[in-house]
Protein backbone atom coordinates (compact mmCIF):
# COMPACT_ATOMS: atom_id res chain seq x y z
CA UNK A 1 0.00 0.00 0.00
CA UNK A 2 1.40 3.42 -0.98
CA UNK A 3 0.85 6.63 1.00
CA UNK A 4 0.70 9.71 -1.21
CA UNK A 5 1.00 13.27 0.09
CA UNK A 6 -0.67 16.08 -1.86
CA UNK A 7 -0.14 19.81 -1.44
CA UNK A 8 -3.44 21.47 -2.27
CA UNK A 9 -4.55 25.03 -2.93
CA UNK A 10 -8.14 26.21 -2.86
CA UNK A 11 -10.51 29.13 -2.89
CA UNK A 12 -12.83 28.22 -0.03
CA UNK A 13 -15.48 30.86 -0.70
CA UNK A 14 -18.14 28.46 -1.93
CA UNK A 15 -17.30 25.59 0.41
CA UNK A 16 -18.37 24.72 3.94
CA UNK A 17 -14.80 24.30 5.13
CA UNK A 18 -12.31 21.51 4.58
CA UNK A 19 -13.90 18.72 6.61
CA UNK A 20 -16.41 16.40 4.98
CA UNK A 21 -20.04 17.11 5.96
CA UNK A 22 -23.29 15.60 4.74
CA UNK A 23 -25.27 17.40 2.03
CA UNK A 24 -22.92 20.40 1.63
CA UNK A 25 -19.84 20.94 -0.56
CA UNK A 26 -16.49 20.65 1.24
CA UNK A 27 -12.87 20.54 0.12
CA UNK A 28 -12.35 17.05 1.55
CA UNK A 29 -15.35 15.60 -0.26
CA UNK A 30 -14.22 17.08 -3.59
CA UNK A 31 -10.73 15.66 -3.13
CA UNK A 32 -12.06 12.24 -2.18
CA UNK A 33 -14.33 12.16 -5.20
CA UNK A 34 -11.45 13.01 -7.54
CA UNK A 35 -8.97 10.57 -5.96
CA UNK A 36 -11.56 7.77 -5.90
CA UNK A 37 -12.37 8.28 -9.56
CA UNK A 38 -8.69 8.33 -10.51
CA UNK A 39 -7.60 5.18 -8.63
CA UNK A 40 -10.80 3.25 -9.34
CA UNK A 41 -11.98 2.64 -5.78
CA UNK A 42 -13.47 4.64 -2.91
CA UNK A 43 -10.60 6.37 -1.14
CA UNK A 44 -10.51 8.62 1.91
CA UNK A 45 -8.12 11.56 2.27
CA UNK A 46 -6.73 12.84 5.56
CA UNK A 47 -5.88 16.52 5.97
CA UNK A 48 -3.33 18.37 8.10
CA UNK A 49 -6.20 20.27 9.67
CA UNK A 50 -9.60 21.82 9.14
CA UNK A 51 -10.01 25.21 7.56
CA UNK A 52 -13.19 27.19 8.23
CA UNK A 53 -16.04 27.71 5.80
CA UNK A 54 -14.96 30.47 3.43
CA UNK A 55 -11.25 30.26 4.29
CA UNK A 56 -8.57 29.44 1.73
CA UNK A 57 -5.29 27.54 1.37
CA UNK A 58 -2.06 27.91 -0.55
CA UNK A 59 -0.46 24.88 1.11
CA UNK A 60 -2.93 22.48 2.69
CA UNK A 61 -1.56 18.93 2.86
CA UNK A 62 -3.51 15.70 2.59
CA UNK A 63 -2.64 12.04 2.28
CA UNK A 64 -4.38 9.00 0.88
CA UNK A 65 -3.45 5.32 0.60
CA UNK A 66 -3.66 3.43 -2.65
CA UNK A 67 -2.49 0.34 -4.47
CA UNK A 68 -2.75 2.13 -7.80
CA UNK A 69 0.36 1.88 -10.01
CA UNK A 70 -0.06 5.48 -11.24
CA UNK A 71 3.34 7.21 -10.99
CA UNK A 72 3.41 9.75 -8.16
CA UNK A 73 4.30 12.63 -10.49
CA UNK A 74 1.18 11.92 -12.57
CA UNK A 75 -1.22 12.54 -9.69
CA UNK A 76 -0.89 16.33 -9.98
CA UNK A 77 -2.11 16.71 -13.55
CA UNK A 78 -4.54 13.79 -13.37
CA UNK A 79 -6.30 15.09 -10.26
CA UNK A 80 -6.41 18.65 -11.54
CA UNK A 81 -8.30 17.39 -14.58
CA UNK A 82 -10.97 15.97 -12.24
CA UNK A 83 -11.19 18.71 -9.61
CA UNK A 84 -13.33 21.87 -9.83
CA UNK A 85 -11.58 25.12 -10.76
CA UNK A 86 -11.52 26.33 -7.14
CA UNK A 87 -9.26 23.44 -6.03
CA UNK A 88 -5.83 22.54 -7.36
CA UNK A 89 -3.08 20.06 -6.53
CA UNK A 90 0.40 21.57 -6.81
CA UNK A 91 2.63 18.76 -5.48
CA UNK A 92 2.54 15.01 -4.95
CA UNK A 93 5.05 12.91 -3.03
CA UNK A 94 5.16 9.34 -1.78
CA UNK A 95 5.62 9.15 2.00
CA UNK A 96 6.51 6.42 4.50
CA UNK A 97 3.67 4.54 6.19
CA UNK A 98 4.44 6.27 9.51
CA UNK A 99 3.77 9.75 8.11
CA UNK A 100 0.59 11.57 9.15
CA UNK A 101 -0.29 14.98 7.67
CA UNK A 102 -1.48 16.32 11.01
CA UNK A 103 0.56 14.54 13.68
CA UNK A 104 3.86 14.70 11.76
CA UNK A 105 3.58 18.48 11.35
CA UNK A 106 5.91 20.64 13.44
CA UNK A 107 4.29 23.97 12.61
CA UNK A 108 1.92 25.95 10.41
CA UNK A 109 1.94 29.35 8.78
CA UNK A 110 -1.30 31.28 8.25
CA UNK A 111 -1.86 34.56 6.47
CA UNK A 112 -4.69 37.03 6.99
CA UNK A 113 -5.46 39.98 4.70
CA UNK A 114 -7.30 43.15 5.66
CA UNK A 115 -8.41 45.66 3.04
CA UNK A 116 -8.20 48.90 4.98
CA UNK A 117 -9.95 51.63 3.02
CA UNK A 118 -13.34 53.23 2.62
CA UNK A 119 -14.40 51.47 -0.59
CA UNK A 120 -14.61 47.71 -1.10
CA UNK A 121 -12.80 45.93 -3.93
CA UNK A 122 -14.50 43.57 -6.39
CA UNK A 123 -11.10 42.00 -7.08
CA UNK A 124 -10.02 40.90 -3.59
CA UNK A 125 -13.29 41.02 -1.66
CA UNK A 126 -13.39 37.21 -1.57
CA UNK A 127 -9.91 37.11 -0.02
CA UNK A 128 -9.76 39.97 2.49
CA UNK A 129 -11.70 41.51 5.36
CA UNK A 130 -12.88 44.96 4.35
CA UNK A 131 -12.24 47.28 7.32
CA UNK A 132 -13.18 50.94 6.85
CA UNK A 133 -11.92 52.24 10.21
CA UNK A 134 -8.47 53.77 10.31
CA UNK A 135 -6.04 51.32 11.90
CA UNK A 136 -2.90 52.21 13.87
CA UNK A 137 -0.29 49.75 12.59
CA UNK A 138 2.23 50.60 15.31
CA UNK A 139 -0.27 49.72 18.05
CA UNK A 140 -1.22 46.51 16.28
CA UNK A 141 2.45 45.51 16.15
CA UNK A 142 2.86 46.29 19.85
CA UNK A 143 -0.13 44.08 20.63
CA UNK A 144 1.28 41.31 18.42
CA UNK A 145 4.50 41.33 20.45
CA UNK A 146 2.49 40.53 23.58
CA UNK A 147 1.26 37.29 22.00
CA UNK A 148 4.57 35.97 20.66
CA UNK A 149 6.04 33.07 22.62
CA UNK A 150 4.63 30.06 24.46
CA UNK A 151 1.34 30.86 26.16
CA UNK A 152 -1.99 29.35 27.06
CA UNK A 153 -4.14 30.70 24.23
CA UNK A 154 -7.45 29.50 25.69
CA UNK A 155 -8.90 33.02 25.43
CA UNK A 156 -8.28 32.96 21.68
CA UNK A 157 -9.88 29.57 21.07
CA UNK A 158 -13.50 29.06 20.18
CA UNK A 159 -16.09 26.96 21.95
CA UNK A 160 -16.35 23.52 20.44
CA UNK A 161 -12.62 22.81 20.57
CA UNK A 162 -11.80 19.48 22.19
CA UNK A 163 -7.99 19.69 22.41
CA UNK A 164 -6.23 18.39 25.51
CA UNK A 165 -4.03 21.49 25.89
CA UNK A 166 -4.53 25.10 24.81
CA UNK A 167 -0.83 25.93 25.18
CA UNK A 168 0.84 26.86 21.90
CA UNK A 169 4.09 28.55 20.92
CA UNK A 170 3.55 31.46 18.56
CA UNK A 171 6.84 31.97 16.75
CA UNK A 172 5.87 34.90 14.61
CA UNK A 173 3.05 37.44 14.33
CA UNK A 174 3.83 40.06 11.69
CA UNK A 175 1.64 43.03 10.76
CA UNK A 176 2.75 44.40 7.39
CA UNK A 177 0.94 47.16 5.45
CA UNK A 178 1.09 46.96 1.66
CA UNK A 179 -0.78 50.01 0.43
CA UNK A 180 -4.45 49.50 1.26
CA UNK A 181 -3.78 45.91 2.31
CA UNK A 182 -2.56 44.79 5.72
CA UNK A 183 -0.99 41.34 5.70
CA UNK A 184 -0.84 39.49 9.02
CA UNK A 185 1.33 36.37 9.18
CA UNK A 186 1.06 33.98 12.11
CA UNK A 187 3.45 31.06 12.49
CA UNK A 188 3.32 28.58 15.39
CA UNK A 189 3.83 25.00 16.41
CA UNK A 190 0.07 24.65 16.25
CA UNK A 191 -3.17 26.62 16.32
CA UNK A 192 -6.44 26.27 18.17
CA UNK A 193 -9.83 26.38 16.47
CA UNK A 194 -10.50 30.01 15.40
CA UNK A 195 -7.25 31.14 17.05
CA UNK A 196 -5.91 33.15 14.10
CA UNK A 197 -9.24 34.83 13.39
CA UNK A 198 -9.69 35.80 17.05
CA UNK A 199 -6.14 37.14 17.26
CA UNK A 200 -6.69 39.21 14.11
CA UNK A 201 -9.98 40.54 15.47
CA UNK A 202 -8.26 41.55 18.70
CA UNK A 203 -5.37 43.25 16.87
CA UNK A 204 -7.93 45.16 14.84
CA UNK A 205 -9.69 46.30 18.02
CA UNK A 206 -6.32 47.63 19.21
CA UNK A 207 -5.73 49.36 15.88
CA UNK A 208 -9.13 51.05 16.13
CA UNK A 209 -8.42 52.24 19.66
CA UNK A 210 -11.18 50.13 21.20
CA UNK A 211 -8.81 48.31 23.55
CA UNK A 212 -5.25 48.92 24.73
CA UNK A 213 -2.14 46.83 24.25
CA UNK A 214 -2.19 46.13 27.99
CA UNK A 215 -5.76 44.83 27.67
CA UNK A 216 -4.49 42.26 25.17
CA UNK A 217 -2.06 41.05 27.81
CA UNK A 218 -4.89 40.78 30.33
CA UNK A 219 -7.06 38.88 27.85
CA UNK A 220 -4.25 36.40 27.21
CA UNK A 221 -3.60 35.88 30.92
CA UNK A 222 -7.30 35.51 31.72
CA UNK A 223 -7.72 32.43 29.48
CA UNK A 224 -11.36 33.57 29.20
CA UNK A 225 -12.64 33.39 25.62
CA UNK A 226 -15.55 35.70 26.51
CA UNK A 227 -13.11 38.60 26.77
CA UNK A 228 -12.30 38.45 23.05
CA UNK A 229 -14.93 40.68 21.45
CA UNK A 230 -14.08 40.43 17.74
CA UNK A 231 -13.52 37.40 15.53
CA UNK A 232 -12.30 38.30 12.05
CA UNK A 233 -14.41 36.82 9.22
CA UNK A 234 -13.10 33.76 7.35
CA UNK A 235 -12.52 35.18 3.88
CA UNK A 236 -9.25 36.91 4.82
CA UNK A 237 -7.69 33.71 6.16
CA UNK A 238 -5.37 31.39 4.20
CA UNK A 239 -3.33 28.39 5.28
CA UNK A 240 0.02 29.21 3.71
CA UNK A 241 2.17 26.25 4.68
CA UNK A 242 2.32 23.14 6.82
CA UNK A 243 5.84 22.42 8.05
CA UNK A 244 7.33 18.95 8.58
Amino acid sequence: MRKVLLVVQYDGTDYFGFQRQPDVPTIQSELEAAVSQLVGRETAVTGAGRTDAGAHAFGQTVTFETESPIPTARFVSALNALLPDAIGVVEAEEMPESFHPRYSAVGKLYGYRILNRELPSPFIGRYAWHVTWELDIALMRDAAEVLIGEHDFAAFSSSGSSVESTVRELWRLDVEPQGDLIEIRAEANGFLYMMVRRIVGTLTDVGRGLISVEEVRRILQSRDRMRVKTTAPPQGLSLIKVMY
